[in-house]
């Protein structure tokens, strides 16, 4: 086999491992959520008021950092991400009772 094969090889390979991963997630969230939308609003990252903290975390992964203050009545969070300096991030995610209830963007 000539080398350059290996230029068209690689690649494919490379591809066919990316999606059997991906398949094999979204397998995974649909047995876990049962709810074909709400797993692909999930998979393209997508971030929503009144998300659990769970389904955040399938989203946009473990955050960078998390803030939070625990009151008489709820519990807020605030889960950053993105982060372009010290102590300071791009995207923040706030959380009350467990629910998404609003997020920044920089």
């Amino acid at each position: 086999m000539e080398w350059y094969w290996w230029l068209v090889i690689i690649p494919v390979i490379y591809w066919i491992v990316a999606y059997s991963k991906k398949r094999k997630r979204y397998k995974y969230l649909l047995a876990k959520y049962k709810d074909e939308k709400l797993v692909a609003r999930i998979v393209k990252g997508s971030v929503w008021q009144g998300q659990t903290r769970e389904q955040l975390w399938d989203a946009l992964g473990k955050p960078l950092d998390v803030d939070e203050k625990v009151l008489k009545s709820k519990t807020k969070e605030t889960w950053k991400y993105k982060e372009i300096g010290k102590n300071r991030y791009a995207f923040r995610v706030f959380i009350e009772n467990n629910e998404v209830v609003g997020w920044e963007q920089k």
